[in-house]
Order: C-alpha cells, then sequence, then structure tokens
C-alpha cells in the first residue's frame, strides 16, 4: 500500500469514527423526544416554542429560521458542492462512511474471489501490481457476509442514536430491554444495509448516493477539475499490462475513459497508484496522473481519452511486447 493510500485509509478510518461516536458525545444528533438538533452539546432550535407563546413576533421567527435553517444548510451545501467543483467526490472516497464500508468489503470478495463485486464479469489478474501472487481464497467468503451484517448493525445502531438519546438506545441495546419501535428499526435496518452491503455497494453510491450525484454534476460542470488524466501518446506501454488500473477500482470505472465515463469517480487515486506501481522502473512513471486546468480540458471527450500531454500518434507494436517490470506475463487486455 502506497503512503497516499495509507493517508486517505487514515482519514476514512477517523471519519467513520466520528459518525458513529458523534452522537454519543453530542457532537451532532437530532433529538426526537426534545424536537430539535443537539450541535456541540448545545440544543439548536428555531425558537418555535417562543412564538407560539408569544415571546417573539413574526420577524424575529423569520430571522431565526433563515440564521438557524436556511443559512446553515446553504453553507454546508455550497461547501461540499464547492469542494466537489474543484477536486471531484472528495468526500466520497476521502470521509464517506459507507465508502469505507464499501472498499473492506471489496477487498475480501477479491480475495475469495479475485472480483471486488459479484457483478464483475470475470476475474481480475492472479497478481498484485507489483508482481506479488494474488491467489483466491474461498475460505474468505465466510467472513464477506459475516462482516456486512456486522457493518449493517453498527449502521442501524449508529443512525437510531443520531435520533434517540445515545445512553437510552445503548442503555437497552446491552441489556436486551429495546423497545418495539427501537427493536423494529435496528432490525429492518440491518436486514436492508445487509442486503445492500453485500449485493450492491458500489451500485448503490454509483446510482442510489443523492450526495454522490450532486457531487458528480457539480464536477463535470466544471471542465477543468481535477481528474485522473492518460498519456495516451505512451499507450504501448499498456499492451502487456491486465489492466491494473480497471481492476483496483472500486467503483468498477475504466480510469483510462473520457471524463463522461467517468462521472462517479471517487477520486481515491488506487489506480494511479496502481500504474505507477506497474511502471516503477519506466524512465517516465506511470501513465496515469492527476491533472486539472488546460491540461484538463481534453476530459470533455473531443479528444477520445484523457491525455496528459499532447497527443502523438505511434505505432502499436505486437502484444507479445516486453513484460511489465512487475514480472506479469503478456495479456490479450490492451490499453
Amino acid at each position: 500500500m502506497t503512503p497516499f493510500q495509507r493517508k486517505r485509509i487514515f482519514y476514512q478510518g477517523s471519519f467513520f469514527v466520528l459518525f458513529v461516536f458523534a452522537p454519543v458525545f453530542d457532537l451532532l444528533r437530532f433529538d426526537l423526544i426534545a424536537g430539535h438538533l443537539i450541535v456541540f452539546g448545545h440544543p439548536w432550535t428555531l425558537g418555535l416554542d417562543d412564538y407560539l407563546a408569544g415571546r417573539i413576533d413574526n420577524g424575529q421567527m423569520a430571522l431565526d429560521i433563515l440564521l438557524r435553517a436556511i443559512a446553515p444548510a446553504l453553507l454546508l451545501a455550497a461547501a461540499v458542492l464547492g469542494v466537489a467543483w474543484r477536486w471531484g467526490r472528495l468526500y466520497c472516497g476521502w470521509l464517506c462512511p459507507h465508502f469505507s464500508v464499501v472498499e473492506t468489503l471489496n477487498q475480501l470478495v477479491r480475495k475469495a474471489s479475485r472480483k471486488q463485486s459479484l457483478w464483475d464479469p470475470k476475474p481480475g489478474p492472479p497478481w498484485h501490481p507489483d508482481g506479488t501472487p494474488a491467489p483466491a481464497d474461498r475460505r474468505y467468503w465466510l467472513l464477506v457476509l459475516p462482516l456486512a451484517c456486522a457493518f449493517a448493525f453498527l449502521w442501524a445502531v449508529a443512525l437510531l442514536t443520531y435520533l434517540l438519546p445515545p445512553a437510552e438506545v445503548y442503555g437497552h441495546l446491552f441489556a436486551l430491554d429495546l423497545t418495539r419501535n427501537q427493536a423494529l428499526f435496528i432490525g429492518v435496518g440491518t436486514v436492508a444495509l445487509s442486503v445492500e452491503f453485500t449485493f450492491a455497494r458500489h451500485l448503490f453510491c454509483r446510482y442510489g448516493c443523492a450526495v454522490g450525484l450532486f457531487q458528480s454534476l457539480a464536477w463535470m460542470s466544471n471542465r477543468q477539475a481535477m481528474v485522473v488524466g492518460y498519456a495516451r501518446e505512451r499507450a504501448r506501454d499498456c499492451a502487456a499490462c491486465p489492466s491494473f488500473c480497471d481492476d483496483v477500482c472500486p467503483m468498477r470505472l475504466k480510469p483510462r475513459n473520457i471524463k463522461r465515463l467517468m462521472f462517479a469517480c471517487t477520486q481515491c487515486g488506487q489506480c494511479i497508484d496502481a500504474c505507477a506501481t506497474v511502471q516503477r522502473q519506466h524512465p517516465e512513471g506511470g501513465l496515469l496522473a492527476w491533472i486539472d486546468g488546460r491540461r484538463a480540458l481534453q476530459a470533455d471527450g473531443s479528444q477520445g481519452l484523457l491525455s496528459c500531454r499532447p497527443l502523438a500518434r505511434r505505432p502499436r507494436p505486437p502484444l507479445k511486447a516486453r513484460a511489465l517490470n512487475a514480472g506479469a506475463p503478456a495479456s490479450g487486455r490492451t490499453g
């Protein structure tokens, strides 16, 4: 694992812990019993009780709604979409607690079948980008479903603590004395999330997540936003590679494609790291790199594939060209 990926996983793990424990420490939750938000231990109300009691007038009530509801929501949306407009779905790839579960389960499925998803058409290569073996071991299937259910249960309990006092939820849970509604919420949530974590995962991220969708729309609207660029003029260096960049993508995308076909890219950088590892002894390094500004203008597809440098035509060598530095055998997959 590269230092870049270790840093990303650290951020993911830290945010997952924050997601689980934020309600416990009253950092952020909505208390259904009290009927208002709690932010950093303090109630966040709209002043409705004061308005109904006649202690504030219509103007003050309108101002409270503007400052305590509309303005914070707009600022949060602007911050998330502003980051996405400039750098893409960074929240998804670097913070999202759902995506961290997706990647964890993907790795177990890969170890069990050399696939990251049940829906992958065929297994990936039997070696890692650095040339070390990557055999499939079916015993890992014994961990996939239990871990998916465990994550689903944790998610369901955590979501409930955002709505009810955490001390009450965890107290009833540890005493095995949940109320009917609490048990129903956790039970239904666990079943639904278990199915999603087992069968959907990246499909939900691509097609079902509103947060991801709006980030992608913001990113696509900026033609000069940061994107993965492909050095097309060096495409012959891909000839002997079994498309590691495609294989490692947790969203099951093809990183050498045009930007509009990379709509759901989470900017995790795994494709770039895989290519750099395969090409580690090449004097020019990997063929994939982050690009932005003017270099990213070709990402609209008018030039075909993305490019890190001006396009140049070169004759394509036969598939039995020299193997990559990783020691991998020549493959029928081409760049």
